[in-house]
C-alpha cells in the first residue's frame, strides 16, 4: 500500500519556536506562522531582545532566550546566521533532544562578484545540525524565502514552494504541512539530508536573480 503524498498531518496545534527570531528571516517566519494561527515563540541569546521583537510583531508571539524557546516548542526552526550556527546548536543539544528541528540556514560568502555557496565540512548546514544534534529529528526547509516578503504585512500570499529534506517521512510530512499553513506556500519533499547542500547553495543564485530583476524571487516545482 502506498501513502498519498498529498495526505499531510494536522499541525495546527504545534508550538513553533524560531531560534534567531530577531533576524530578518526568523522574524518573517515567526510573523507568517503566527498570522496563520500557529503558536510561535521567538528565541534569541538575550531574552530581552526576543521579547522586544515579539512585542513588535504582536499576534500572540512570545519571546524568550534560546534555551527556553527550544524547551517550550514542538518544532524548532534554526534561522541563526551561519557564523553562529555550530555554536548555537552545540549549546542547545539537551534542550533540542527529541525535538523536530528545521534548519533553514544558508552557508554563503560574499565578494565583489556577489554571493557564493560555502561547503561546510559536514556537507551542508543541515548535515552539520544533524551531526551536532544526534538526539534530535533534523530536517531542512524554508531556505528560499524572501525575508522582505515574509515581513511585508501587505502581502497576503507567499507564492513559492518550499523544498523539504529529511530522513523520516513522518518528520518531513510535518514540515510540509507547516509550510502549507502559510497562504500561497507549498511544502515539497526533495530528498534526504545528503541533498541539502545544493538546496542551500541555490540561494546564491536567487540572490543574483533578485539583484538583476529587482525582485523577491521564489521557486515553483511543476507537474506535481
Amino acid at each position: 500500500m502506498t501513502t498519498d503524498p498529498y495526505d499531510l498531518p494536522d499541525v495546527s496545534g504545534l508550538v513553533v519556536g524560531v531560534l534567531g527570531g530577531t533576524g530578518d528571516q526568523g522574524r518573517g517566519l515567526a510573523y507568517r506562522f503566527a498570522r496563520a494561527g500557529q503558536k510561535v515563540i521567538i528565541g534569541s541569546r538575550a531574552a530581552e531582545r526576543a521579547e522586544a521583537a515579539a512585542a513588535e510583531l504582536g499576534l500572540g508571539i512570545e519571546g524568550a532566550d534560546n534555551a527556553t524557546c527550544a524547551r517550550r516548542s514542538d518544532v524548532v526552526i534554526i534561522a541563526v546566521p551561519w557564523d553562529g550556527h555550530a555554536a548555537t546548536l552545540e549549546a542547545l543539544r539537551e534542550e533540542l533532544r527529541g525535538k523536530l528541528v528545521v534548519d533553514c540556514v544558508n552557508p554563503l560568502g560574499f565578494d565583489k562578484k556577489g554571493a557564493y555557496a560555502l561547503t561546510p565540512e559536514e556537507g551542508s548546514a543541515a548535515e552539520q545540525a544533524a551531526a551536532l544534534l544526534p538526539d534530535s529529528r533534523v530536517t531542512a526547509a524554508f531556505h528560499h524565502l524572501s525575508a522582505v516578503l515574509l515581513q511585508d504585512e501587505t502581502v497576503e500570499e507567499i507564492d513559492t514552494d518550499v523544498m523539504v529534506l529529511g530522513e523520516k517521512r513522518a518528520d518531513t510530512d510535518i514540515v510540509q504541512a507547516l509550510a502549507a499553513r502559510i497562504p500561497g506556500m507549498r511544502g515539497v519533499f526533495a530528498g534526504r539530508l545528503r541533498g541539502a547542500h545544493q538546496v542551500e547553495a541555490l540561494v546564491a543564485n536567487l540572490i543574483s536573480v533578485n539583484r538583476r530583476y529587482k525582485a523577491h524571487a521564489g521557486l515553483r516545482v511543476t507537474d506535481i
